[in-house]
Protein backbone atom coordinates (compact mmCIF):
# COMPACT_ATOMS: atom_id res chain seq x y z
CA UNK A 1 0.00 0.00 0.00
CA UNK A 2 1.10 3.29 -1.10
CA UNK A 3 0.05 6.91 -0.72
CA UNK A 4 -0.43 7.15 -4.36
CA UNK A 5 -2.70 4.06 -4.51
CA UNK A 6 -4.82 5.72 -1.79
CA UNK A 7 -4.75 9.04 -3.75
CA UNK A 8 -6.30 6.94 -6.65
CA UNK A 9 -8.85 5.69 -4.44
CA UNK A 10 -9.71 8.61 -2.87
CA UNK A 11 -10.37 10.16 -6.62
CA UNK A 12 -12.50 7.06 -7.87
CA UNK A 13 -14.69 7.29 -4.16
CA UNK A 14 -15.24 11.50 -4.99
CA UNK A 15 -15.77 11.18 -8.44
CA UNK A 16 -17.80 7.98 -8.57
CA UNK A 17 -16.21 6.95 -11.47
CA UNK A 18 -13.26 5.09 -12.38
CA UNK A 19 -13.05 6.70 -15.91
CA UNK A 20 -13.53 10.12 -14.64
CA UNK A 21 -10.51 9.43 -11.54
CA UNK A 22 -8.52 7.78 -14.32
CA UNK A 23 -9.04 11.11 -16.20
CA UNK A 24 -7.90 13.30 -13.39
CA UNK A 25 -4.57 11.45 -12.46
CA UNK A 26 -3.83 10.91 -16.48
CA UNK A 27 -3.99 7.03 -16.35
CA UNK A 28 -6.12 4.55 -17.91
CA UNK A 29 -9.10 3.33 -16.95
CA UNK A 30 -7.75 -0.72 -16.53
CA UNK A 31 -4.69 0.66 -14.81
CA UNK A 32 -6.96 2.51 -11.78
CA UNK A 33 -9.01 -0.61 -11.46
CA UNK A 34 -5.63 -2.35 -11.10
CA UNK A 35 -4.50 -0.48 -8.31
CA UNK A 36 -8.09 -0.67 -6.39
CA UNK A 37 -7.79 -4.60 -7.06
CA UNK A 38 -4.27 -4.29 -5.27
CA UNK A 39 -5.68 -2.08 -2.14
CA UNK A 40 -8.31 -4.48 -1.90
CA UNK A 41 -6.26 -7.23 -2.10
CA UNK A 42 -3.94 -5.69 0.99
CA UNK A 43 -7.30 -5.16 3.03
CA UNK A 44 -8.24 -8.62 1.51
CA UNK A 45 -11.81 -6.89 1.49
CA UNK A 46 -14.62 -5.32 -1.05
CA UNK A 47 -13.69 -1.44 -1.18
CA UNK A 48 -15.43 -0.18 -4.12
CA UNK A 49 -19.31 -1.71 -5.61
CA UNK A 50 -19.65 -0.97 -8.99
CA UNK A 51 -23.23 0.30 -9.45
CA UNK A 52 -24.34 0.35 -13.68
CA UNK A 53 -22.44 3.52 -14.61
CA UNK A 54 -21.67 4.78 -11.14
CA UNK A 55 -19.59 2.86 -8.21
CA UNK A 56 -20.12 3.92 -4.51
CA UNK A 57 -17.43 2.98 -1.92
CA UNK A 58 -18.76 -0.23 0.60
CA UNK A 59 -18.69 0.14 4.32
CA UNK A 60 -15.05 -0.80 4.34
CA UNK A 61 -14.06 1.55 1.55
CA UNK A 62 -15.64 4.60 3.69
CA UNK A 63 -13.76 3.78 6.40
CA UNK A 64 -10.67 3.89 4.25
CA UNK A 65 -11.22 7.24 2.59
CA UNK A 66 -11.28 8.87 6.14
CA UNK A 67 -7.65 8.01 6.84
CA UNK A 68 -6.73 7.93 3.41
CA UNK A 69 -7.85 11.43 2.58
CA UNK A 70 -6.20 12.66 5.82
CA UNK A 71 -3.12 10.53 5.60
CA UNK A 72 -3.27 12.59 1.49
CA UNK A 73 -3.87 15.95 3.19
CA UNK A 74 -1.07 15.04 5.67
CA UNK A 75 1.81 14.62 2.78
CA UNK A 76 0.60 17.55 1.00
CA UNK A 77 0.33 19.84 4.37
CA UNK A 78 4.17 18.57 4.69
CA UNK A 79 4.97 19.49 1.16
CA UNK A 80 3.62 23.06 1.48
CA UNK A 81 5.30 23.54 5.05
CA UNK A 82 8.64 23.08 3.69
CA UNK A 83 8.15 24.67 0.60
CA UNK A 84 7.22 27.59 2.82
CA UNK A 85 9.98 27.62 5.35
CA UNK A 86 12.25 27.63 2.04
CA UNK A 87 10.64 30.69 1.16
CA UNK A 88 8.36 29.42 -1.57
CA UNK A 89 4.47 28.87 -2.30
CA UNK A 90 4.15 25.94 -4.17
CA UNK A 91 1.34 22.92 -4.79
CA UNK A 92 -2.18 22.38 -4.87
CA UNK A 93 -4.87 23.99 -4.25
CA UNK A 94 -8.98 23.34 -4.03
CA UNK A 95 -10.99 25.80 -3.71
CA UNK A 96 -15.68 26.21 -4.00
CA UNK A 97 -17.30 29.18 -5.43
CA UNK A 98 -20.56 28.98 -5.62
CA UNK A 99 -22.05 30.31 -8.91
CA UNK A 100 -21.53 34.29 -8.55
CA UNK A 101 -18.20 34.19 -7.40
CA UNK A 102 -17.10 31.09 -9.13
CA UNK A 103 -18.41 32.18 -12.24
CA UNK A 104 -17.41 35.28 -12.69
CA UNK A 105 -15.08 36.98 -9.78
CA UNK A 106 -12.90 34.00 -8.60
CA UNK A 107 -11.41 33.42 -11.85
CA UNK A 108 -9.59 36.64 -12.85
CA UNK A 109 -8.59 36.53 -9.14
CA UNK A 110 -7.17 33.23 -9.47
CA UNK A 111 -4.98 34.91 -12.22
CA UNK A 112 -3.50 37.03 -10.30
CA UNK A 113 -2.89 34.77 -7.40
CA UNK A 114 -1.00 32.43 -9.92
CA UNK A 115 1.05 35.37 -11.19
CA UNK A 116 1.79 35.98 -7.84
CA UNK A 117 2.53 32.22 -7.01
CA UNK A 118 3.67 30.62 -10.60
CA UNK A 119 4.13 27.17 -8.84
CA UNK A 120 0.90 26.81 -7.43
CA UNK A 121 -2.22 25.05 -9.25
CA UNK A 122 -5.34 25.45 -8.04
CA UNK A 123 -9.08 23.83 -8.67
CA UNK A 124 -12.18 25.65 -9.05
CA UNK A 125 -15.18 23.85 -8.16
CA UNK A 126 -18.60 25.83 -8.94
CA UNK A 127 -22.00 24.66 -7.68
CA UNK A 128 -24.90 26.34 -5.95
CA UNK A 129 -24.28 27.60 -2.30
CA UNK A 130 -25.28 24.80 -0.30
CA UNK A 131 -23.06 22.22 -2.67
CA UNK A 132 -20.22 24.56 -1.85
CA UNK A 133 -20.86 25.06 2.33
CA UNK A 134 -21.21 20.98 1.94
CA UNK A 135 -17.92 20.15 0.19
CA UNK A 136 -16.23 22.57 2.74
CA UNK A 137 -17.58 20.54 5.41
CA UNK A 138 -17.07 17.00 4.20
CA UNK A 139 -13.30 18.59 2.78
CA UNK A 140 -13.69 18.09 -0.62
CA UNK A 141 -12.62 22.05 -0.99
CA UNK A 142 -10.33 23.83 1.52
CA UNK A 143 -12.39 27.20 1.27
CA UNK A 144 -15.26 28.37 0.00
CA UNK A 145 -16.51 31.95 -1.54
CA UNK A 146 -20.83 31.76 -0.95
CA UNK A 147 -23.19 34.40 -1.55
CA UNK A 148 -25.13 33.56 1.79
CA UNK A 149 -24.27 33.11 5.41
CA UNK A 150 -23.89 29.72 6.35
CA UNK A 151 -25.63 28.32 9.51
CA UNK A 152 -23.46 25.36 9.79
CA UNK A 153 -21.78 24.93 13.64
CA UNK A 154 -18.99 23.43 11.67
CA UNK A 155 -17.62 26.78 9.62
CA UNK A 156 -16.20 29.77 10.06
CA UNK A 157 -17.14 32.43 8.00
CA UNK A 158 -16.31 35.99 7.30
CA UNK A 159 -17.20 38.88 4.60
CA UNK A 160 -14.65 39.14 1.88
CA UNK A 161 -16.61 41.12 -1.10
CA UNK A 162 -19.40 43.11 -1.26
CA UNK A 163 -22.48 42.44 -4.26
CA UNK A 164 -25.04 44.51 -5.74
CA UNK A 165 -28.41 42.96 -7.33
CA UNK A 166 -30.91 44.64 -10.12
CA UNK A 167 -33.74 43.15 -11.93
CA UNK A 168 -32.73 42.82 -15.09
CA UNK A 169 -34.99 42.84 -18.12
CA UNK A 170 -34.25 42.18 -22.19
CA UNK A 171 -33.54 44.99 -24.00
CA UNK A 172 -37.42 45.34 -25.54
CA UNK A 173 -38.97 45.00 -22.39
CA UNK A 174 -41.74 47.49 -21.19
CA UNK A 175 -39.51 48.77 -18.00
CA UNK A 176 -36.28 48.68 -20.20
CA UNK A 177 -36.14 52.45 -20.53
CA UNK A 178 -37.31 52.90 -17.07
CA UNK A 179 -35.49 53.86 -13.90
CA UNK A 180 -37.74 52.33 -11.24
CA UNK A 181 -40.26 49.66 -11.05
CA UNK A 182 -42.65 49.37 -7.93
CA UNK A 183 -42.93 45.70 -6.50
CA UNK A 184 -46.17 45.84 -7.06
CA UNK A 185 -45.62 45.63 -10.98
CA UNK A 186 -42.70 42.97 -10.38
CA UNK A 187 -45.03 40.42 -8.50
CA UNK A 188 -47.18 40.67 -11.65
CA UNK A 189 -44.80 39.63 -14.12
CA UNK A 190 -43.15 36.55 -15.29
CA UNK A 191 -39.81 36.02 -12.97
CA UNK A 192 -37.22 33.77 -13.27
CA UNK A 193 -35.84 32.37 -10.07
CA UNK A 194 -32.77 30.14 -9.23
CA UNK A 195 -33.03 27.11 -7.72
CA UNK A 196 -33.63 26.28 -3.77
CA UNK A 197 -29.70 26.13 -2.25
CA UNK A 198 -28.58 29.25 -4.25
CA UNK A 199 -27.40 32.23 -2.89
CA UNK A 200 -28.96 34.30 -4.87
CA UNK A 201 -32.41 33.08 -4.11
CA UNK A 202 -31.69 32.91 -0.47
CA UNK A 203 -30.68 36.83 -0.91
CA UNK A 204 -34.05 38.07 -2.63
CA UNK A 205 -35.87 36.04 -0.27
CA UNK A 206 -34.25 37.48 2.95
CA UNK A 207 -34.77 40.78 1.41
CA UNK A 208 -38.83 40.62 0.27
CA UNK A 209 -38.99 39.18 3.83
CA UNK A 210 -37.65 41.94 5.28
CA UNK A 211 -39.67 44.50 3.48
CA UNK A 212 -42.73 42.81 4.61
CA UNK A 213 -43.26 40.46 1.59
CA UNK A 214 -43.22 37.00 0.52
CA UNK A 215 -41.39 35.11 -2.29
CA UNK A 216 -44.59 33.15 -3.06
CA UNK A 217 -45.95 36.79 -4.37
CA UNK A 218 -43.61 36.64 -6.99
CA UNK A 219 -45.33 35.12 -10.51
CA UNK A 220 -42.32 32.13 -11.00
CA UNK A 221 -42.88 30.64 -13.83
CA UNK A 222 -39.37 28.74 -14.39
CA UNK A 223 -36.30 27.58 -12.18
CA UNK A 224 -33.02 27.65 -13.61
CA UNK A 225 -30.00 26.14 -12.01
CA UNK A 226 -27.18 28.24 -13.08
CA UNK A 227 -27.27 32.19 -13.55
CA UNK A 228 -25.95 31.60 -17.23
CA UNK A 229 -29.56 29.70 -17.47
CA UNK A 230 -31.41 32.61 -16.28
CA UNK A 231 -29.95 34.92 -18.11
CA UNK A 232 -30.48 33.20 -21.16
CA UNK A 233 -33.77 32.69 -20.37
CA UNK A 234 -34.30 36.60 -19.91
CA UNK A 235 -32.96 36.98 -23.27
CA UNK A 236 -35.36 34.55 -25.20
CA UNK A 237 -38.32 36.26 -23.26
CA UNK A 238 -39.12 33.64 -20.68
CA UNK A 239 -39.70 36.42 -17.92
CA UNK A 240 -37.15 38.54 -15.82
CA UNK A 241 -34.93 38.09 -12.58
CA UNK A 242 -33.36 39.51 -10.23
CA UNK A 243 -28.98 38.92 -10.79
CA UNK A 244 -25.75 40.60 -10.17
CA UNK A 245 -24.80 43.29 -11.99
CA UNK A 246 -21.17 41.23 -12.17
CA UNK A 247 -22.98 38.44 -14.14
CA UNK A 248 -24.40 40.34 -16.69
CA UNK A 249 -21.70 42.96 -17.38
CA UNK A 250 -21.09 42.19 -20.94
CA UNK A 251 -24.98 42.23 -21.78
CA UNK A 252 -25.63 45.59 -20.08
CA UNK A 253 -22.03 46.82 -22.15
CA UNK A 254 -23.96 45.54 -25.12
CA UNK A 255 -27.02 46.60 -24.40
CA UNK A 256 -29.00 43.47 -24.90
CA UNK A 257 -30.31 43.04 -21.03
CA UNK A 258 -31.12 46.24 -18.96
CA UNK A 259 -30.43 46.67 -15.09
CA UNK A 260 -33.92 48.55 -13.51
CA UNK A 261 -33.93 49.57 -10.00
CA UNK A 262 -36.84 48.50 -7.39
CA UNK A 263 -38.45 51.21 -5.85
CA UNK A 264 -37.62 51.43 -1.84
CA UNK A 265 -35.82 48.15 -2.02
CA UNK A 266 -31.99 47.41 -2.25
CA UNK A 267 -30.71 43.99 -3.32
CA UNK A 268 -27.06 44.26 -1.97
CA UNK A 269 -25.50 41.08 -0.27
CA UNK A 270 -21.97 39.83 0.61
CA UNK A 271 -19.61 37.22 -0.27
CA UNK A 272 -18.54 34.84 2.05
CA UNK A 273 -15.12 33.11 2.50
CA UNK A 274 -16.08 30.17 4.41
CA UNK A 275 -13.59 27.27 6.07
CA UNK A 276 -14.03 24.51 8.62
CA UNK A 277 -13.66 25.25 11.95
CA UNK A 278 -11.49 22.08 13.06
CA UNK A 279 -9.25 21.51 9.68
CA UNK A 280 -5.83 22.55 9.68
CA UNK A 281 -5.41 25.17 6.52
CA UNK A 282 -2.71 24.37 4.71
CA UNK A 283 0.45 27.72 3.85
CA UNK A 284 -1.13 27.57 0.87
CA UNK A 285 -4.81 28.08 1.73
CA UNK A 286 -3.55 30.84 4.30
CA UNK A 287 -1.67 32.52 1.24
CA UNK A 288 -4.79 32.59 -0.30
CA UNK A 289 -7.15 33.95 2.59
CA UNK A 290 -3.74 36.38 2.94
CA UNK A 291 -4.33 37.62 -0.99
CA UNK A 292 -8.23 37.77 -0.88
CA UNK A 293 -7.97 39.70 2.13
CA UNK A 294 -5.33 42.11 0.81
CA UNK A 295 -7.76 42.84 -2.20
CA UNK A 296 -10.69 43.98 -0.07
CA UNK A 297 -8.69 46.19 1.90
CA UNK A 298 -7.22 48.06 -0.95
CA UNK A 299 -10.92 47.98 -2.67
CA UNK A 300 -12.03 49.50 0.56
CA UNK A 301 -8.93 52.04 0.96
CA UNK A 302 -9.69 52.59 -2.78
CA UNK A 303 -13.43 53.57 -2.32
CA UNK A 304 -12.52 56.24 0.18
CA UNK A 305 -10.17 58.11 -1.23
CA UNK A 306 -12.27 58.43 -4.28
CA UNK A 307 -15.12 59.45 -2.34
Amino acid sequence: MDLWRLHIFCKVVELRSFSKAASSVYLSQPTVSSHIKDLEDHFECKLIDRLGREVAPTKAGLLLYGYAAKMIALKENAERALAEFQGKVRGHLTIGGSTIPGGYILPPLLGEFKQAYPEVTVTLIESDTAGIIQDTIEGRVELGIVGAKAREAQLVQEKVMDDEMFLIVPKGHKWAATGHVRLEELIKEPFIMREPGSGTRKSIEQVLDQSGHWFGHLNVVAEMGSTEAVRQAIKAGVGVSILSECAVGDELAARSLKKVGIKGMSFQRAFYLIVHKHRTQSPLCHAFVKFLKGKRRRAGSKHKTSS
